[in-house]
């Protein structure tokens, strides 16, 4: 859809005025309505006549020196204030006359004056032209004690665990009217990355889509828990001794494998999973009861193993160390508020203590 400036013939043309159509016979005629004043055509030989402007058409710039030129009523003033040639900018006020279809401005003696479409324009340009330089205008520096937002988060209960309480100690200091909303991680979470349902997911993503951003937050990896009194702590945990328990797996899905079998099934070997839990935390809670194994984050164990009176052993294979990450769609990335709470997510996971190294026996 064209927008209109002004309607009319072009400079030097005929101007024809068209009512309703009526049908007679099966044709269409015009039917002659009055006219009013304004509705009339320039007098016979005016050189100003106002085109149909399609605002895809015009140079913005143009625009700019009309205003320059409508608030200074002078052409070498208005160059002065836009930073151009008297001669570009008597250039620029040729090209406006023929858009609008207007002298602009006109002469009084010694001084430019402008026209009545002229008047008539220069309080409305002048304040859209502010507001499209405050509509493009850099985001004001954020001050998160101001800052009223609610935000999606998804994440294990593990993340949650382990960086929620510092998350919410920053919360409360910078921004108490912050709305967080933490779900756990599900097969449509890249999705929802990208229709912005959700501003950040936490975790280990090792095959993350390639267009998502993300940031490191921790390292961690893993320890072997057991009840204590279990009768495997009478001796070093070694690989004969660890295949030879029931264990328990953290299986959001249900599938009875994980990293460790797949480390195993390359040594051609296999352990019992006899039991899984779709939760960090049930798997814990779970463990004083029973003789089960669990394979777990060295921070989650650290952090809980001890009020629930569970004991720790290094894993007698080499899985090495992981990292949790966060992740986001690029379409946030120059949001300051989005930029703030990753910086919070971040915060929290710099003041996790180093996690432990556990006894051999």
């Amino acid at each position: 859809m064209a927008l209109i400036f002004g309607a009319g013939p072009r400079y030097g043309s005929a101007s024809r005025a068209a009512g309703p159509c009526t049908a007679r016979r099966g044709r269409l005629h015009a039917r002659p309505q009055a006219r009013s004043v304004s509705d009339a055509p320039p007098p016979s030989g005016s050189p100003w006549s106002a085109p149909a402007v399609e605002l895809s058409r015009i140079d913005l710039n143009l625009l700019v020196a009309l205003d320059a030129l409508l608030q200074e009523q002078s052409v070498r003033r208005a160059a002065e204030r836009v930073g151009l040639t008297p001669s570009a900018m008597s250039h620029a006020l040729a090209r406006l006359r023929d858009l609008l279809g207007d002298p602009i401005l006109t002469r009084a003696g010694r001084r430019m004056v402008p026209t009545e479409r002229a008047l008539a324009l220069t309080g409305p340009l002048h304040a859209q032209l502010r507001a499209l330089e405050a509509l493009l205008a850099p985001p004001a520096e954020l001050d998160p004690s101001t800052l009223e937002r609610a935000f999606r988060v998804m994440a294990t209960d593990h993340v949650v665990t382990l960086l929620q309480p510092g998350v919410e100690r920053l919360l409360a200091a910078e921004a108490p009217a912050v709305d967080l909303f933490v779900e756990p991680l599900t097969p449509v979470t890249m999705e929802r990355l990208r229709d912005g349902r959700l501003d950040l997911a936490i975790g280990v993503f090792p095959e993350a889509p390639p267009e998502m951003r993300t940031r490191r937050l921790f390292e961690d990896r893993f320890v072997v828990v057991l009840r204590e009194g279990h009768p495997a702590l009478e001796a070093p945990l070694d690989l004969g001794a660890y295949l030879a328990l029931d264990h328990l797996l953290v299986a959001p899905r249900g599938t009875p494998r994980g990293l460790v079998d797949r480390v195993l099934e390359e040594q051609d070997r296999s352990r019992r999973v006899a039991r899984t839990v779709p939760h960090f935390l049930a798997a814990v809670h779970l463990l004083p009861g029973t003789d089960f194994a669990l394979t777990l984050s060295a921070r989650l164990a650290a952090a809980l193993g001890p009020g629930l009176g569970l004991a720790l052993r290094p894993v007698p294979l080499s899985l090495g160390s992981y990292a949790l990450h966060a992740l986001w769609h690029p379409r946030r990335d120059a949001d300051p508020a989005h930029e703030w709470l990753r910086g919070v997510w971040l915060r929290a996971a710099e003041a996790l203590p180093a996690p432990p190294e556990p006894p051999v026996s």
